[in-house]
């Protein structure tokens, strides 16, 4: 089945979700389709008239459908939504029209090329590519995890990494889907790397693109947030979260805990009208924000922990 010039990404879930799935597929695309019957009456106004899949609708189930055009990545907006909802706790399912569901893990594959960044290069491990001198290679194969650098969000923290990684650092990576970000910063000299991720899928293919890079410096874990992050060898000197801002926030109160002094930080994932309050939030919980890189909509906030717990 070839692939549509438009693919239809429908997420299902209950209706005490409805809000939250919207808030979560607006990041992507604003222009959403809600398939949502709790309100209907067969009884009312033209009830004789409407399809009979919808009188017989599960009034507590809702469908809220994006359209991925054929120039993006199906897999990338997958893997994104997967990611988020998971992290939410949401258990929502993912279907896709316009795609043979056997086809789609393996068709983002053509948009997916070389990406770089200073330094830095984010190259598909299956591409073969001869680096320039000083150029630092990071081979990636994402599978189902969102995280191939593609995403402004991914990019917008390769930014700041290439830019102020010193080398030495322990990396705490929350939220790591393919684990790009901690194999990046490995290769840019950080010391050790702890990446964590909700989603168990996530944490497999992390784990897959570790060994893949020959790292031993890069621990690969499932956690939720925060509650599994290992601080037996101390304390974080270096932190990215590249989440929905509503699990930033979540996230701020407590992340202090696993922060040496002086500790920076990079939030992304953040769209411009939801920046406001990450911004706000930020100094309550101990942070200053030095800079702000931006990248069509989306926002990525680098800051420093300047408050001693």
């Amino acid at each position: 089945m070839a692939q549509a010039e438009w693919t239809k990404l429908t997420a299902r879930g209950t209706l005490s979700q409805l809000e939250t799935v919207c808030a979560v597929m607006s990041l992507l695309d604003p222009g959403l389709m809600i398939e949502d019957y709790s309100d209907f009456s067969p009884n009312g106004m033209y009830g004789e008239l409407v399809d009979e899949t919808i009188l017989n609708a599960d009034r507590s189930r809702v469908a809220v459908s994006l359209f991925v055009p054929a120039e993006r990545s199906l897999a990338e907006y997958r893997a994104f939504l997967a990611e988020r909802f998971a992290s939410l706790g949401l258990d929502i399912s993912l279907e896709s029209e316009g795609l043979a569901e056997d086809d789609w893990a393996h068709s983002w594959k053509q948009y997916y090329h070389p990406i770089h960044i200073g330094r830095l290069s984010v190259v598909p491990a299956w591409e073969n590519y001869t680096p320039a001198k000083g150029e630092v290679v990071v081979r990636m194969d994402p599978g189902m995890a969102f995280g191939t650098g593609t995403h402004e969000s991914t990019r917008l923290v390769l930014r700041v990494l290439e830019a102020e990684l010193a080398g030495g650092e322990r990396f705490l990576d929350i939220g790591c889907g393919s684990g790009i970000l901690s194999v990046c910063a490995a290769r840019l000299g950080a010391s050790f790397c702890a990446a964590y991720d909700i989603d168990p899928v996530a944490v497999r293919v992390a784990q897959e693109n570790v060994r893949a890079a020959g790292l031993t410096n890069v621990l690969c874990g499932r956690s939720d947030l925060l509650a599994s992050v290992d601080l037996s060898g101390g304390r974080y000197d270096f932190a990215v979260a590249n989440i929905v801002s509503d699990i930033i926030l979540r996230l701020l109160p407590d992340l202090g805990t696993y922060l040496a002094p002086q500790a920076k930080l990079v939030l992304s994932g953040i769209v411009n009208s939801h920046a406001g309050a990450v911004r706000e939030a930020l100094p309550r919980h101990g942070f200053t924000v030095l800079r702000e890189e931006e990248e069509n909509d989306w926002l990525a906030i680098f800051c420093r922990r300047t408050e001693v717990r």
